[in-house]
């Protein structure tokens, strides 16, 4: 066998590869004989079929699918050793008639081949870092919250302004009758909130279903219907009201921050305000990480220039999805992954450059790490270590499992790369305009 390789351009060339009788020759023969033995053909013995029978049923797919396995072994082998960085697979050539009976078999196939070109983290322009504060009106509203939560209710015979409300909505011709508990201050419809103060247990209110609520989606909670179906809704609805009852909040004591943080934790206000404060930072963190992994990932996309094997990579997918695709067809799917693709290139790159690298042990504690985790939602605060090791064997069993947590800590060490090497500019902002730049 003799393969060698043809320079089209710094992206593209052509791998031949030549194939000898010899090649084959004595493993296309040992099968046959292998299914001498077992044939079973009218009019002869097991395994006194004559061979020239044999090779006249089997011998044409047998040769074709040795020569396609020496084939398939061999660029492989060839490409790692010649460390050729694919794009892709290697397309076979099309050949109008091959001829499989003649004694050597020549065979081309087209390569992609990866750009070569340099990644730097230090972009002109900077990127921006968001650092997420929770200001004194997020921590009020949020001590506001929390005395409501745990506060007393008082039954009341006549409906105030900021009292709770349980009762029944219903609309006959859309099939909604379900009881359900409203604070009137979530009401933006002043008209609506007009008519239900004052009102008593009993008394049947009408309302409309568009713009009740300050935040949209307590509609759907209300009237027990999906979000869908409540944004597009506009009718009246009749509430029937039941209990009226006024939410006394609990005070900011010692018995409060003991139910909140376990006894003495917490021993004051001003310490319940900044514990309220530095969960909340660690939260938005999260959010404000991958709003930055993100904006690397754009920018390097936007300031990395190279070309890629286009004609090559659309042919690729032209040919080799479930099904075949037209050029038009596959000129869409091309320019839909071209961005994936590039992004793939420069991290590769970037993690070779950086010698990013995962160990065994790191993705094993990286598995405990999110296996704890998980167990804390369901009451588990202090998993034995000895269990940890065990549930988190069972996950690194699972090939699945191992890729996707291998990605999520591939996506963490980069994101510490990028805080450390990157051009970035750090921008301390409120939540609420966190938000408003991030998602408009």
């Amino acid at each position: 066998m003799n393969i060698t390789k043809e320079q089209i351009d710094n992206l593209n060339a052509v791998v031949k590869v030549a194939i000898t009788k010899e090649d084959y020759q004595d493993k296309v023969e040992k099968i046959l004989k292998d299914y001498r033995k077992q044939a079973n053909i009218p009019g002869f013995r097991k395994g006194q079929v004559p061979m020239g029978l044999i090779k006249k049923q089997y011998g044409k797919a047998v040769l074709v699918d040795e020569v396609n396995k020496l084939l398939q072994d061999n660029l492989n082998k060839y490409l790692n050793e010649e460390k050729l960085d694919v794009l892709g697979n290697p397309l076979p050539k099309q050949q109008d008639s091959f001829d499989w009976d003649r004694d050597e078999l020549a065979f081309e196939f087209e390569l992609g081949l990866a750009p070569e070109f340099d990644a730097s983290l230090k972009t002109k322009k900077p990127v921006v870092q968001y650092k997420i504060v929770a200001d004194k009106k997020m921590i009020d509203e949020q001590l506001e919250r929390i005395q409501k939560q745990y506060g007393k209710l008082i039954s009341k015979k006549v409906v105030g302004k900021k009292d709770e409300l349980t009762g029944t909505f219903v609309n006959e011709a859309e099939e909604i009758e379900h009881k359900s508990t409203v604070e009137l201050d979530k009401i933006k419809n002043k008209k609506a909130l007009d008519a239900l103060v004052g009102k008593k247990p009993g008394d049947v209110v009408t309302l409309k279903t568009k713009g009740l609520f300050k935040e949209d989606y307590f509609l759907s909670g209300a009237l027990g219907i999906n979000r869908d179906k409540a944004d597009k809704l506009a009718i009246e609805v009749n509430f029937t009201i039941e209990e009226i009852n006024e939410r006394q909040p609990a005070e900011l004591n010692q018995e409060l921050f003991d139910k909140l943080f376990g006894k003495d934790t917490i021993t004051s206000v001003k310490a319940l305000r900044d514990r309220l404060k530095e969960d909340a930072e660690k939260q938005f963190e999260q959010q404000a990480d991958q709003k930055l992994l993100n904006d690397v990932t754009e920018r390097l996309i936007e300031t990395t220039k190279f070309d890629l094997p286009s004609g090559f990579l659309k042919k690729w997918i032209q040919m080799t999805g479930e099904k075949p695709l037209s050029e038009e067809e596959a000129h869409d799917e091309y320019e839909k992954s071209e961005k994936g693709l590039r992004y793939q290139l420069i991290e590769g790159k970037i993690i070779k450059d950086h010698q990013v690298e995962i160990s065994f042990d790191e993705l094993k504690e990286f598995a405990k790490g999110f296996i704890k985790s998980q167990m804390a939602q369901y009451g588990q605060m202090n998993p034995a270590e000895e269990e940890l090791d065990a549930i988190a064997g069972r996950v690194m069993s699972n090939q699945e499992e191992v890729k996707r947590l291998s990605e999520q800590l591939m996506s963490q060490k980069l994101l510490t790369l990028y805080k450390e090497k990157a051009n970035l500019k750090v921008k301390e902002v409120t939540y609420e305009n966190f938000v408003k730049e991030v998602y408009g």
